[in-house]
């Protein structure tokens, strides 16, 4: 019997690279995120290629309403989830504190914290009904360093590191396994979004550098989530070769 995964974010990046790579190794998937054309075609893709089974569903992470209703209101067969890839989120702007945007602001605390937090919560229940799972939440290297520029993103990443503590320790009677993933620096869509579309600046993040793409982080959570059962990594740090921490590269 194949198992389950329930990724947010799928519509591209990290969520979109382990959509593939779970279904590549026989998990049915659900996709979920905000836009239902690009989830409609991934979901066509997994079908077709794979041969799993695919549940698409369309809501907002930030929308607690929208996210029980699509969590509560999964169909019987599609409840035991064995894998949760948390991992809707983003960075908006890069501004020095005083004149960053509160609009920004709101949208990553409510994206990367309480949206995080609610689909955790209400995956975890089911996990907890069946004492079994793996909750996978993608944090950054801005969860263990902050840098200019970077306040409220890496405040909200500092928070998801503490809310995977939380996890791990809460859930540990019911044997369902945390693991907190921060990756470095990856070429995907998310510098573009930061920037609000301004592929140069983007660009500039990467410059001098060989980056992780989506693929490495989706090979790196599924490594992760096939470990045998007495087994859990806890927290795991990712960069490219090119790239120490925060502040230190090795541009050429």
């Amino acid at each position: 019997m194949n198992k389950t995964v329930f990724i947010t974010g799928a519509t591209a990046g990290f969520g979109q690279a382990c959509a593939r790579k779970f279904a590549a190794n026989n998990y049915n998937v659900i996709i979920t995120g905000r836009r239902q054309d690009r989830l409609e075609q991934l979901a066509e893709v997994l079908t077709r290629t794979y041969s799993v089974a695919v549940l698409p569903l369309v809501f907002d992470v930030r929308n607690r309403e929208q996210v029980s209703a699509a969590v509560d209101g999964l169909p019987e067969t599609w409840k035991q989830i064995d894998v949760l890839v948390n991992n809707a989120g983003l960075a908006a702007g890069k501004d020095d504190f005083d004149q960053a945007s509160l609009d920004d602001w709101d949208t990553m605390v409510d994206t990367n914290i309480k949206g995080f937090a609610y689909v955790a919560q209400a995956v975890s229940r089911l996990m907890v009904a069946r004492k079994r799972g793996h909750i996978i939440n993608l944090g950054s290297v801005a969860a263990k360093q902050v840098y200019a520029q970077g306040n409220m993103y890496c405040a909200t990443k500092h928070a998801v590191d503490a809310l995977s503590q939380g996890m791990r320790i809460d859930l540990l009677p019911y044997h369902i396994k945390v693991t907190a993933i921060h990756p470095g620096a990856a070429n995907t869509e998310f510098s573009t979004v930061r920037f609000k579309g301004d592929r140069i600046a983007a660009d500039k993040v990467y410059e001098g550098l060989i980056p992780l793409i989506a693929e490495d982080i989706a090979e790196t959570i599924f490594y992760c989530a096939t470990l045998p059962e007495h087994v859990c990594i806890n927290d795991l740090v990712i960069t490219c070769t090119q790239q120490a921490d925060c502040f230190y590269y090795d541009r050429e």
